[in-house]
């Protein structure tokens, strides 16, 4: 595997081994005994959106690792400027050894791993968030004690979080009820390839068929970034999807909610409800820094 771009694509035991690692940087982390994979190494963080837990996750994760993690912002790049993304890449490619790059277009993301030459790996598109989802599946196994056969609901927009959580979960044999309102489906792609999976998959517009005897539940904000002036005709429209208790009540008594975070509290999630389930929330939010460096050990140190 030379780039994490998307999670379609990869295989059970590719993602399996992921949070294998993750597991493992997670124990040696709290044994005080972080092994510096990447001594002598740089790792570009090139950022086009706003970022609390990406940036400061691979930051503290490559220091952590020994390595060099460079951030620089859509204004420090010349791209700003009207350099091309090919040249751009061309560039960092010989000054780095692995981009991470969270931005708008998949397209610029798909751009940057063409001709940089060195792992390009996701944090975030538009299109897709691996790095998240597979930091949710490393928490839900964490809590479960296992992935598949567990009953997953995603609740909210058909975006990156669900076009990731739909090729995540599934690959890993969890069954997955997606619901959104219409208009807000998951790209054509993603539900070409949850096709394949049968039953396992369902996308309803109904948000209590995506809670009912669940497991684990999912949600994202309603506005994401790049979507402000959209913000009213979305509340306006998301209207119903929050989960709060009466929907939780529907999944099962032991039911584990996941939030990427920020979460906007009263709209897509309920105050009360993550306040609940803010320890599984927060060591989600807290497993971002190993899935980042076990993401960075897997593509640059051959773990």
């Amino acid at each position: 595997m030379k780039h994490l771009l998307k999670l379609g694509g990869l295989t059970p035991q590719e993602i399996l081994h992921f949070l294998d690692v993750a597991d493992e940087y997670k124990r040696l982390h709290r044994a005080g005994q972080d092994p510096k994979d990447l001594q002598g190494r740089a790792v570009a963080l090139v950022f086009a959106k706003h970022s609390t837990r990406t940036r400061a996750s691979l930051e503290v994760g490559i220091y952590q690792m020994g390595g060099l993690g460079t951030y620089l912002s859509a204004h420090d790049l010349q791209t700003a400027r009207g350099e091309p993304i090919q040249d751009t890449a061309r560039v960092l490619g010989r000054y780095y050894d692995a981009i991470v790059c969270r931005t708008y277009k998949q397209t610029d993301l798909d751009a940057l791993a063409q001709y940089s030459g060195v792992p390009v790996i996701s944090g975030m598109t538009d299109y897709a968030h691996p790095l998240q989802v597979l930091t949710d599946l490393m928490t839900v196994r964490e809590y479960k004690g296992r992935l598949t056969g567990l009953q997953a609901g995603f609740i909210g927009d058909g975006y990156n979080m669900a076009n990731s959580l739909i090729a995540g979960c599934l690959a890993v044999g969890m069954r997955l009820t997606v619901a959104c309102p219409r208009g807000y489906r998951p790209a054509a792609d993603v539900l070409r390839l949850a096709q394949g999976y049968g039953d396992a998959f369902r996308l309803v517009s109904d948000p209590d068929e995506a809670a009912r005897d669940a497991d684990v539940l999912f949600t994202d904000v309603w506005v994401s970034m790049g979507m402000e002036r959209e913000a009213e005709r979305r509340r306006r429209d998301f209207t119903g999807y929050t989960v709060d208790a009466a929907r939780l009540a529907l999944a099962k008594p032991d039911c584990m909610v996941q939030h990427p975070l920020p979460a906007h509290r009263g709209e897509e999630i309920a105050p009360d409800v993550l306040e609940q389930h803010a320890a599984e929330i927060f060591d989600e939010a807290e497993n971002r820094l190993h899935m980042g460096k076990a993401v960075l050990a897997v593509l640059l140190a051959g773990k």
